[in-house]
This record gives structure tokens, C-alpha cells and sequence, in this order.
């Protein structure tokens, strides 16, 4: 039953006009300021800390310093204590530790890490080759899913448009973590790719329900004069009221983890809310209008 009666279509271009704002907001986001890569993709060693008594963040930096290292030190909202170095290998990592405890004081390890640069590099390779194979084979199977339907758009337009809204969805929460990155010194790592595929998928799915209704009420009314674009503005309004419920179904336990989560998974939990956020809103004012709007631009054409 549909509950909900909105021209979406009919206001294609201030959908696309706010949208097209936001996506240079965060290209220009990450032209500016950039990610911060972690130790997964550059190499190094991680030490997370606990200092027994309250530490000055200069006295740390100047005992690492001291031993041959150019340390970043962060302070973490637990009131752990991260000290991100060039690759370690074990005995250096105690020789920081000791001189911690002798200069700074008491402290409880939490956890050490440390990456070669060769397995960084190899990471990194593979992340963005995922992250394209991704794409690549999500386009193809939608193209090949909507094969059957040909009239009035053809089915590879289908996949293009999904990948468009995928690529959309994929930069605003990468511009969002750019900001955070700068400012708060959030770490891109394979938690971060994770969270840009987990988005991806998201998306995606939400994309395919209404271009699969769109489908049906393609067949459906096929004989009654619909025109194409109500044909796609029904078939939102049709799905809305689940977009919304999945939405929000995703959203409450995403921000209970930012919230309540520790200071390691908030970086992973807010891209996702950026994600969560961009795909809701591409999946009905975005792909539908493009897909509309498809019929009649001549580049698009068959």
C-alpha cells in the first residue's frame, strides 16, 4: 500500500543541486586535509598505554623522542594513551616501555602493534583493488539482473546509476572522516575500508529495492499510459516507508556505538553513520531521479 504521495521527481534538480554541494564539500575536504593512513598502510609500531598517575603529553613525546624516534602521541577519550612510532621490533619496544616507566612513571600496556612498510604498501594495494572489484562486479550483476527490462531504459543504465550513487555515498563519508582526520587525528585503517565496503553494500541495497519496484510497476502498468517518471515516483513513494525503517533500523545501533563504544571503534562507527546517512538519502533522491531523468538525455541512450 502506498502511504506517502511525494513529487520527488518532479524536484530531480534540487535533489541533485544539494547533493552535487555536499559531494564537492567533501572532495574539497579531502583535497585539503586529506586522510591520516595508520600503521596498516604506512608501517609502524602502535603502543596504547595507561599511565597509573595523570601524564604531560610533552614528557612523553620528549622521553620517546629521546631514545631516536619521532613519536605522534594522542590521548584517547578512555585516557589511554597512544604512541604511534617508526616499525619496532620487540626489543626496542621494551627499551620505550622502560624508559616510560623511568621517566614518566607507572603504566599498564594495552596493546602493541607494529607493521613493516612492504605489508603496509600490500595492504593498501589490495584495499583499493577490493573496493573496485566491488563496484566493477556489483555494475555488472545489476546490469545483467534488470536485463529483461529494456524499454524505456536499458538495463545497463541501471548498473551505471547504481554505481554513481555507490561513488556518491562512498565520498561524502571519506570528506567526513578528512575533517575528522584533521581535527580529532582519526587513523585510516583497514577498520575504515571496512566500514567503506560495509557502506557500499548498504547502499546498494537500498538502490536495487527501488529499482526493482520501479521494475515491477514497469510490468504492472504497462498497458495503463503511465509515463516513465511516475512509473519511478510511485515506486519511491511505494518503498519509502521501508527505506525509512531500514534506516533508522541501522542507525540506533550505530550511534549507540559512538556513544558508548571505545575510543578504537568511534572512527569505524561515525564513517558508517556518514555512509548510513549519504545512501538513505542517495537511494531516493538521487538514483530515482537519475533514473528518470535517463530517459530523455541523449548520451544516455541506447
Amino acid at each position: 500500500m502506498n502511504n506517502f504521495n511525494l513529487q520527488i521527481i518532479k524536484h530531480s534538480k534540487i535533489w541533485l543541486a544539494m547533493s552535487s554541494v555536499i559531494v564537492v564539500l567533501a572532495v574539497a575536504s579531502f583535497v585539503a586535509f586529506g586522510l591520516n593512513p595508520g600503521i596498516d598502510f604506512t608501517g609502524g609500531g602502535l603502543i596504547s598505554l595507561r599511565f597509573e598517575a595523570p601524564a604531560e603529553q610533552t614528557l612523553v613525546i620528549k622521553t620517546v623522542t629521546d631514545l631516536g624516534y619521532e613519536p605522534i602521541v594522542q590521548q584517547a577519550d578512555d585516557g589511554s594513551t597512544l604512541i604511534r612510532v617508526r616499525p619496532v621490533s620487540e626489543e626496542e619496544h621494551q627499551a620505550i616501555l622502560t624508559s616510560l616507566r623511568t621517566n614518566v612513571g607507572g603504566l599498564e600496556e594495552l596493546r602493541f602493534d607494529s607493521v613493516g612498510p612492504a605489508i603496509g604498501d600490500e595492504l593498501k594495494s589490495k584495499a583499493v583493488t577490493a573496493i573496485v572489484l566491488v563496484l566493477l562486479i556489483i555494475g555488472l550483476y545489476i546490469a545483467w539482473a534488470f536485463r529483461r527490462v529494456s524499454r524505456p531504459v536499458a538495463s545497463w543504465k541501471y548498473g551505471l546509476i547504481t554505481l554513481l550513487t555507490a561513488f556518491h555515498d562512498v565520498v561524502i563519508p571519506v570528506g567526513v572522516f578528512a575533517v575528522l582526520s584533521h581535527f580529532f587525528h582519526y587513523q585510516a585503517d583497514t577498520a575504515f575500508v571496512a566500514a567503506l565496503l560495509t557502506i557500499l553494500g548498504y547502499s546498494i541495497n537500498d538502490t536495487i529495492v527501488v529499482f526493482d519496484r520501479t521494475r515491477e510497476n514497469l510490468h504492472r502498468h504497462r498497458h495503463q499510459g503511465t509515463t516513465f517518471p511516475e512509473t519511478v515516483n510511485n515506486s519511491v513513494n511505494e518503498t519509502l516507508a521501508r527505506s525509512m525503517n531500514t534506516t533508522l533500523a541501522t542507525f540506533l545501533p550505530v550511534l549507540a556505538i559512538v556513544i558508548f563504544g571505545g575510543a578504537s571503534t568511534r572512527p569505524f562507527a561515525i564513517t558508517l553513520l556518514a555512509g548510513i546517512f549519504a545512501g538513505a538519502y542517495s537511494s531516493v533522491f538521487i538514483a530515482s531521479p537519475l533514473l528518470a531523468m535517463s530517459e530523455k538525455w541523449n548520451w544516455f541512450k541506447k
